[in-house]
């Protein structure tokens, strides 16, 4: 529950720094630490109840949009949380049998075990980096400022460390733990004062070159975003935002992911109209849109295009890393019991190249919805070139649920480790715009319409984060398979106490 916390909308960051205490204290019980069974148990309801507080909002996305009826979205949605839930579940093994070897002292090792398992998530069948540990300290600006050294997975370590080191007191006495408290304390001060120089000094918003950007959130209820007889309405509400942002200096205008009801290039006087607003207003646009790629059978893609002042197409990004039930279904013959959703959902193709998007000769990177949440993906375009980073989602599947919050400071995050400027466009809300440093320049409230202005700097440069990438979550899979490996051949021996 108390990882559950620790995430909006209802969470506090503070609650993550004691949330594992609980299953590490547990862990070292007599059943766990003699059992794998009893460990695995233990790990294994830590990660359904924590799951199923943070991912609850899925089982609304299939009833309300999916037309899946409750009596089986919930038990669908379950098995998503059950397959989470295994990951905190190995994190227990992985204590108990490098428990075996370093007895209580096994708390201390616990964030490179943790961050096994959270990179493991974001990678395994396809990966789900989704309330990874550390994105709970994303509004904590000094703490969070060590993403740009380790990513989110050092984030993750950090919080880990201080439950670890308050379960080895728990478990030993403050007294015996004070050396070891005394050093995680003072790695937290450290990382907090250094976090706080960093802030201050703030030279990343000297650099580069800026840019003065205006977002268009249209506010288009789901079940209205494909009917015919929206369409128009909904393209002429966008381009009259767009007008109106135009009128105060802008020059790149950004719509959300899939905000044309139509298929761009395919529909040629709503394409056409898109085209005379950006000559008219000198802007470029950057939007959301579906592509349809000619064959034997046709392939569709999620896309972003950019039309430059001229009106004519200057690039096409094709989303790379598809939402599983969203944009394709696997297993769609296994999953016929879910057939209304399966139904309604067409299968795109994946994007094969990373693109970037030349703005004014300045390379932007695009990542749709659900790409934000990778960090590879978006260290990759910056290691290409990417001067700013953009992402357009589509939250109004979510509702006023968490998960429209979750998304919004998952993507804050990828600013921090790539020192870049981020603007989100989201059809329903959460726009807005993150300085390098993660904080919040503009942002727009839930299911209005609205749009926002703000200045950018196209940035060059790479954060250590965007040197070395997943090193550090690396070296902790090594540190913890070395632990793992050792245990198992003690695991006959007497276990430590």
């Amino acid at each position: 529950m108390l990882l559950a916390l620790s995430f909006p909308k209802f969470g506090h960051p503070a609650v993550a720094w004691v949330a594992l205490v609980p299953l590490l204290v547990a862990l070292r019980g007599e059943r766990a630490r003699t059992s794998p069974l009893h460990a695995w148990t233990l790990g294994l309801v830590t990660g359904l109840v924590s799951f199923a507080g943070t991912v609850y909002w899925t089982v609304d996305v299939m009833v309300v949009y999916g037309g899946v009826s409750r009596p089986v979205a919930t038990p669908v949605a379950g098995l998503l949380v059950a397959y989470l839930a295994l990951y905190p579940a190995a994190f227990a093994v992985g204590i108990h049998f490098a428990g075996r070897r370093l007895g209580r002292r096994v708390a201390l090792i616990a964030p490179a075990v943790w961050v096994t398992t959270e990179w493991a998530r974001a990678h395994l069948l396809t990966g789900f980096p989704w309330v990874l540990l550390g994105y709970s300290q994303v509004s904590v600006m000094p703490i969070a400022q060590v993403a740009s050294l380790f990513g989110v997975y050092g984030l993750s370590a950090l919080v880990v460390a201080v439950n670890g080191a308050l379960a080895y007191a728990v478990s030993v006495g403050w007294r015996r733990a004070l050396p070891v408290v005394a050093t995680v304390a003072a790695v937290m001060v450290a990382a907090t004062a250094w976090g706080s120089w960093r802030v201050a000094r703030g030279t990343l918003l000297a650099g580069g070159t800026s840019l003065d950007v205006g977002i268009v959130q249209g506010n288009v209820e789901q079940d209205r975003k494909w009917d015919p007889t929206s369409a128009a309405e909904i393209l002429t509400r966008h381009l009259a935002l767009s007008r109106e942002v135009a009128a105060q200096g802008v020059r790149l205008i950004v719509w959300p992911e899939s905000s044309t009801p139509f298929t761009f290039e395919a529909h040629p006087p709503s394409t056409t109209a898109i085209r005379d607003t950006a000559v008219a207003t000198g802007t470029w646009m950057l939007f959301g849109s579906n592509q349809v790629e000619v064959g034997e059978p046709p392939r569709y893609y999620n896309a972003a295009f950019l039309v430059d002042q001229t009106g004519a197409t200057a690039g096409v990004y094709r989303k790379m890393h598809l939402v599983p039930f969203g944009e394709y279904v696997p297993l769609r013959r296994v999953l016929f019991f879910v057939a209304p959703l399966v139904e309604g959902v067409s299968d795109f193709s994946a994007g094969q190249a990373l693109t970037l998007l030349p703005v004014q000769g300045r390379p932007v990177s695009v990542a749709i919805c659900y790409e934000v949440v990778f960090p590879h993906l978006v260290r990759d375009a910056v290691r290409r070139g990417s001067q700013l980073l953009v992402t357009l989602t589509n939250d109004a599947w979510y509702g006023t649920s968490s998960a429209p919050f979750q998304h919004f400071e998952q993507a804050r995050l990828r600013a921090i480790e790539q020192g870049r400027y981020l603007v989100r466009a989201a059809n329903t809300g959460i726009s807005g715009i993150v300085d390098p440093y993660g904080r919040v320049v503009v942002q727009s409230p839930l299911f209005e319409p609205r749009t926002l202005v703000g200045q950018v700097r196209l940035l060059g440069g790479l954060t250590v984060y965007g040197r070395i990438g997943d090193s550090f979550a690396w070296a902790c899979a090594a540190v913890t398979l070395w632990l793992l490996l050792n245990g198992w051949r003690s695991a006959r021996a007497p276990g430590r106490s």
